[in-house]
């Protein structure tokens, strides 16, 4: 029950805001989502899995899509939205290897 409360406070928040991106613990997970208008397809890369490739479930009847990874502490992603590189507006950012930047979840 309060599993199903926090989902729907977060729903809330999430439509309600004008932020395109959020993220949050919940228990030893971390929860991204991303509202990118009509995308067919939203894939997720993160250094928690060694940027392998993991595929964002779209919720039902909106623009948002989201993606749980483990919560091991500090880490980088970034989205391909309709096979495009996208970087939403996050608070913190870090250049990789090869001089991107991905965003950076602490």
């Amino acid at each position: 029950m309060i599993s199903l409360i926090v989902r729907l406070l977060a729903f809330v928040f999430l439509i309600t805001g004008c932020a395109d991106h959020s993220c949050y613990r919940e228990g030893d997970r971390v929860r991204l989502f991303l509202s990118h208008g009509h995308a067919r397809e939203v894939l997720f890369f993160s250094s928690v899995e060694g940027f392998g490739l993991q595929r964002a479930k779209k919720m039902d009847e909106t623009t948002w899509w989201e993606v749980t990874v483990p919560d091991r502490g500090a880490f980088t992603y970034f989205y391909i939205v309709d096979g495009k590189v996208h970087l939403p507006d996050c608070p913190y950012r870090e250049k990789d290897d090869f001089g991107v930047y991905n965003c950076l979840y602490r």
